[in-house]
């Protein structure tokens, strides 16, 4: 079963820039529309950002839209998150997702069945 794994968490000012890395050994990511989700403490999991290789998509929520930038390299079996110009209320648990078939995607949790155990990010002001 396809597990996602998250790295790249941590503290940093409010200003500055992280790198999350999604990756699942033994399965090929870009086959799996894959995308982040976030959850801060009280609130509900919202959906960051979404990248299908196969159809060539991306998408952003407002939120995060002209800071945050989704990637999957060719030449390597991940995707990856950077995260620009944080602000404190991007501080929560970073989740990677992966989706079941190429066709299903966005930035809805239910089009998601894969998920990893998330990873913390705290944006201190």
């Amino acid at each position: 079963q396809l597990r996602p794994v998250e790295s790249g968490g941590g503290v940093v000012q409010a200003g500055g820039s992280l790198r999350l890395s999604c990756e699942a050994s033994g399965f090929t990511l870009d086959y799996y529309p894959i995308a982040w989700f976030r959850q801060a403490p009280g609130k509900e999991r919202e959906g960051v950002a979404y990248i299908s290789i196969s159809g060539g998509t991306t998408d952003y929520s407002d939120s995060v839209k002209g800071r945050f930038i989704i990637s999957a390299p060719s030449d390597e079996n991940a995707v990856y998150l950077q995260m620009n110009n944080l602000k404190p209320e991007d501080t929560g648990v970073y989740y990677c997702a992966a989706s079941s078939v190429p066709w299903r995607f966005g930035l809805e949790s239910s089009k998601y069945v894969y998920w990893g155990q998330g990873i913390q990010v705290t944006v201190s002001s």
